[in-house]
């Protein structure tokens, strides 16, 4: 079988002869959705109208109460807002791999009331434990979500009513017995949440990243498993978002009023998640930004300190709310904005009929109809004359011949 070389310009592939787009989507899963490049445009946009409301609602602040952003107090918000954003990295990690965490409130609560129960023991003694317990909470819950496959939002929501148990054997505010005073390092603790963040969101803009994050994301039907690197990577995000729950509800009680209510911590859950798709993290998982999730995190904690200087007396339930409703429209901008641009996705090149990919051209396949013999066609025989049997001779035999 002769092979010919395609008739097409190939200066624009690479000495091999494999179309550039192949290699450049060799690594996609054909089955994970659309190929091509997610579009981040939308996401440049929405952080910077969430760079001119957080710089408008500083503004406000300073105008009401300048002492708010300075000294002590300026140290309390940062605290504050490395709590609240340790919680929503937990919600949009969990998030990213479409398998949301709904326990990261409650096990925030849960850690809380075991710091401040156990903290006068030292800072190791009382966190590493509650970590520790968080992790393998994490893991089991983890275990629960990818050997089942059932969705992590219901299998989350079941561990949270566990943890909301261990929640409610305590009836009464728990004194913090630990002396461990963030407001020391909130600039440290403030830096180090916002190079994780930004360095999360990143990590998360590079192509390759940012579909294995999402492979759990459903395509079809939510039902069919999503393999084995799916399972894997939605597993160490459920364990990484628990813990991170647990570490930002230590924050909290060690930078609150001295005590902690031992409530269910859902409202906690309901702003960590509002916060998390307030910063661009799609709900439906994989898409997010690279600076949302601070900027969302720094918006939200300055108007929680805005709101008292206004008069103005919001719970966790109302905050989370609004954010969680604004979230949602961000989601649809996200999805709708964020994929491949319709018509100029990075796709595969299709084979035509008889090429290879490589560059070679076939023959092109013939009807059996037109192939050509492979011996000629002998003539008809044509049909014998009985006239010119031996028999039926004209011509007198030698014997008649003789004279006799």
């Amino acid at each position: 079988m002769g092979y010919e070389e395609a008739g097409r310009d190939r200066s624009a592939e690479p000495s091999s002869g494999v179309p550039a787009a192949v290699l450049e989507n060799v690594f996609d899963d054909p089955t994970h959705g659309e190929p091509g490049r997610d579009r981040v445009g939308v996401h440049v946009w929405w952080e910077f109208l969430l760079v001119v409301g957080l710089v408008a609602l500083g503004w406000l602040l300073w105008r009401e109460d300048s002492a708010a952003l300075r000294a002590d107090n300026l140290r309390t918000l940062l605290v504050d807002a490395v709590g609240l954003g340790l919680l929503a990295l937990a919600a949009g990690l969990s998030l990213r791999t479409a398998a949301p965490n709904l326990a990261v409130g409650p096990v925030a609560v849960a850690a809380a009331l075991h710091y401040a129960e156990q903290g006068d023991r030292g800072l190791a003694a009382s966190v590493g434990p509650a970590v520790a317990v968080a992790a393998l909470g994490g893991l089991a819950l983890a275990l629960v979500v990818v050997v089942l496959h059932v969705p992590g939002w219901a299998a989350s929501l079941a561990g949270a009513a566990g943890v909301v148990v261990y929640i409610e054997r305590r009836s009464a505010a728990v004194l913090v017995q630990g002396d461990y005073e963030p407001g020391r390092t909130a600039g440290y603790l403030f830096a180090g949440f916002a190079a994780v963040a930004v360095l999360g969101g990143l990590f998360g803009v590079i192509r390759a990243i940012r579909r294995l994050v999402g492979r759990y994301r459903p395509i079809a039907d939510p039902a069919r498993r999503r393999g084995v690197v799916a399972a894997v990577v939605t597993a160490v995000a459920l364990v990484g978002s628990t813990v991170l729950a647990a570490l930002g509800g230590v924050l909290i009680a060690a930078n609150g009023s001295g005590s902690v209510t031992p409530d269910t911590g859902l409202d906690w859950t309901v702003l960590a998640f509002g916060v998390a798709l307030l910063g661009g993290t799609s709900a439906y998982g994989r898409r997010g930004g690279v600076f949302g999730t601070l900027l969302a995190v720094s918006l939200v904690a300055v108007f929680q300190a805005y709101a008292p200087e206004r008069g103005w007396t919001l719970s966790n339930w109302a905050v989370g709310g609004a954010t969680l409703g604004v979230g949602l429209l961000v989601t649809r901008l996200v999805e709708t904005f964020g994929r491949p641009r319709p018509g100029t996705t990075d796709r595969p090149e299709p084979v035509a009929d008889g090429t290879i990919s490589a560059g070679w051209t076939m023959p092109r396949s013939q009807s059996v109809d037109n192939w050509p013999p492979t011996l000629p066609t002998p003539a008809a025989p044509e049909p014998a004359d009985p006239w010119r049997e031996p028999r039926w001779e004209d011509s007198p035999r030698r014997w008649d011949a003789d004279e006799r």
